[in-house]
C-alpha cells in the first residue's frame, strides 16, 4: 500500500511537470518556416478560433440580456448607456448594434484579411483585420505602403482577444455596415449576411464571393452550430 502511495506521488510530480513546461504549439508572433497549407491552416485555427468564440459568446450572452431587458421594459438605465456607446437612438438599432454574426464570416475574414495569421500585421500586432490607428497615442505600427506622403498606421493589440472585440466593435458602428446590420438580425445563414459586405473591400461583390468559398472550403460553418 506504500509503494503504491509512493507511485501515486511519484505520477503526480511528473505529470505537474509536464503540464507545466508544456509549450503552446503555436504563438501569434513566430510563423515557422515552410510550413504546409494545411499546417498555416491549423495554425490560423489554434490562434484564431477560440479567440473568436470566446468573443462571439460573451457578445451574444449581452444581446440575448438586452433583448429580453427591452421587451420587458427592465434596465433602461443600461439600455441608454449602450445606445450611447453605439451611437443609436431606437431599440431596433441598439439591437442591430449588438447582435453578433456568426463565427464562420469573422474566420473567414480574419484568414482572408490575415494571409491565414501570417501577415506582418498579425505577426507584429495581433491585427488580424488590418485595423487602422488615428491615435498617435496608442500602440500601434506603420504599414509598408504610404497613403501619398502620409503614412497609414495600424493598431497594436495585446492580444488575439483584443483585435477581434475591436473587429466587432467597428461591424456594429461603422456607418458603412449599416445594411450589414440590419441582415444580421434577420438571418443567420453567413452565405446571405456576406452579401452585405460589399462595403468591406475594394473589389465589392466579388468579396463576398471570395468570403463564400472560403466558409464553404474549410467547412466554416461547424463554428456556428
Amino acid at each position: 500500500m506504500k509503494y503504491l502511495y509512493i507511485l501515486l506521488l511519484l505520477s503526480i510530480s511528473v505529470f505537474g511537470e509536464t503540464h507545466k513546461h508544456k509549450k503552446a504549439k503555436y504563438v501569434a508572433n513566430i510563423v515557422p518556416k515552410n510550413m504546409t497549407v494545411q499546417e498555416k491552416k491549423e495554425r490560423f485555427f489554434y490562434l484564431v478560433a477560440p479567440a473568436v468564440e470566446k468573443v462571439h459568446n460573451h457578445l451574444m450572452k449581452r444581446y440575448k440580456r438586452i433583448a429580453k431587458d427591452i421587451k420587458e421594459g427592465k434596465e433602461l438605465k443600461e439600455v441608454n448607456r449602450l445606445k450611447a456607446l453605439y451611437q443609436v437612438k431606437s431599440d431596433a438599432a441598439l439591437l442591430q448594434a449588438l447582435k453578433p454574426h456568426p463565427q464562420s464570416i469573422v474566420l473567414a475574414q480574419a484568414a482572408m484579411e490575415s494571409s491565414w495569421g501570417t501577415s506582418r500585421f498579425f505577426v507584429e500586432a495581433n491585427n488580424i483585420f488590418g485595423v487602422h490607428s488615428v491615435d498617435s497615442k496608442e500602440p500601434r505600427i506603420a504599414a509598408s505602403e504610404k497613403n501619398g506622403k502620409r503614412t497609414v498606421w495600424l493598431t497594436k493589440f495585446k492580444s488575439i482577444d483584443d483585435s477581434v472585440r475591436a473587429y466587432y466593435r467597428i461591424m456594429s458602428i461603422s456607418k458603412a455596415f449599416e445594411k450589414f446590420r440590419v441582415a444580421r438580425v434577420q438571418t443567420d445563414d453567413p452565405h446571405l449576411l456576406v452579401k452585405a459586405l460589399d462595403r468591406y473591400s475594394e473589389i465589392g461583390d466579388k468579396y463576398a464571393k471570395q468570403l463564400s468559398q472560403v466558409i464553404n472550403h474549410n467547412n466554416l460553418t461547424k463554428y456556428d452550430d
